[in-house]
């Protein structure tokens, strides 16, 4: 079948979305990341000069999934699409699994934004949205090709999605992204004067 078409898709950036909070798990998630946001001092103190405006716990509690159950259930329900996603994209995991080693909370409010990056030494990160006031940025990826397209032409202002250098994934509360880890992204100014409450990860392959 693939011969006998002129044009083949290779090499596909896969962004994996899925719904996944039950019952009050998102309520007592929002409050201990508020929670947290009050009381982690070391994570205050780091934000307040890598984050401005914001609060991140990753440079200080980053594994919130062993430090309380409430994190720990949301690991739990994230453990099943990592293991759908890592099946997209055939990974071969018969002699170790892959395992959440990073989790973390990120507070955005109004105009903090978290700059481009991407996740060393991890196999797949993502978020999981806790809290998304309407019209709050979404997770920004860029094409991992960029910086070799040399002498290309601009694309078209409506080109397919699969073709455009920049996608931006909605934030949406209750819902999990997941992507591999090199892949570069990043989050816009939060425009709302609501905070945006998500929770980031990392899964490794030991």
């Amino acid at each position: 079948m693939l011969a006998r078409m002129p044009v083949h898709s290779l090499f596909p950036t896969r962004i994996y979305t899925a719904p996944i909070a039950r019952g009050d798990l998102n309520s007592r998630l929002l409050r201990e990341c508020r929670h947290l946001a009050e009381e982690d001092i070391a994570g205050r103190r780091w934000s307040a000069t890598n984050y401005p405006g914001g609060f991140t716990s990753y440079n200080s509690q980053a594994r919130m999934h062993r430090m309380s159950p409430t994190f720990a259930a949301l690991e739990k329900l994230i453990d099943g699409h990592v293991r759908k996603f890592a099946r997209v994209l055939d990974l071969d995991l018969a002699r170790r699994k892959l395992e959440m080693t990073d989790c973390w909370v990120n507070v955005m409010s109004r105009q903090v934004v978290h700059g481009l990056h991407l996740h060393p030494l991890a196999t797949i990160s993502g978020t999981y949205y806790v809290r998304t006031p309407r019209g709050c940025s979404g997770l920004k990826f860029e094409d991992p090709r960029l910086d070799r397209y040399m002498a290309a032409p601009p694309r078209k202002s409506r080109a397919r999605r699969d073709n455009q250098v920049w996608v931006t994934v909605p934030a949406e509360q209750g819902r999990v992204v997941l992507f591999e880890s090199w892949l570069r992204h990043e989050v816009q100014p939060n425009p709302t004067k609501t905070e945006r409450v998500s929770v980031s990860f990392n899964y490794s392959w030991f």
